[in-house]
């Protein structure tokens, strides 16, 4: 099945509007989590009134420690005490991305291909809003995921989240 990409729908402006917000708040982070040899793996913004929390996952070839978070929070947290990149009030959360990792960009599906993902969709597609299947591929900025004996072609910008499940052997 092969998702249609230029159905208009409010949902999607939304979720548009605040990645194009999280892709700003990454540029700016990029560099100080780098410095600090670690991977900017992805971001996580809430707001509900004044209020809002920034989730940041860091990676590290050889795994992340909560100094690494440490450090990377306190970086960052002077940053925005200069750039001021969240209007009001906001909590900082610094995190390793886990075994039941969110994928945030194409190249991150990529190397989880043959995995099973977890996805949460923007709005329902071919009466589902969640599917859980085997990430058969990538192609361009779409998302092939296998469920049952049905394929699935998602457009990236129609996926709210998905999560690698982690197997246990």
């Amino acid at each position: 099945m092969t998702a249609e990409q230029d159905d208009p729908d409010d949902d999607l402006a939304s979720v548009g509007g605040r990645r194009s917000r999280q892709a700003e708040i990454e540029q700016l982070i990029a560099p100080v989590v780098t410095a600090l040899d670690c991977e900017l793996w992805g971001t996580e913004l809430a707001t509900r009134g004044r209020n809002s929390l920034l989730r940041i996952y860091i990676d590290r070839e050889d795994g992340v420690s909560i100094e690494d978070c440490e450090a990377v929070s306190r970086r960052v947290g002077r940053l925005f005490d200069v750039e001021e990149p969240i209007a009001g009030n906001y909590t900082l959360e610094v995190s390793s991305p886990g075994m039941d990792r969110i994928l945030f960009r194409i190249e991150q599906y990529a190397q989880y291909i043959g995995e099973t993902v977890d996805v949460r969709l923007v709005r329902p597609f071919e009466g589902r809003r969640r599917l859980t299947g085997l990430l058969a591929g990538v192609d361009g900025d779409e998302v092939r995921v296998q469920v049952d004996d049905e394929e699935f072609v998602l457009p990236l910008e129609w996926i709210q989240r998905a999560r690698v499940v982690p197997r246990f052997e």
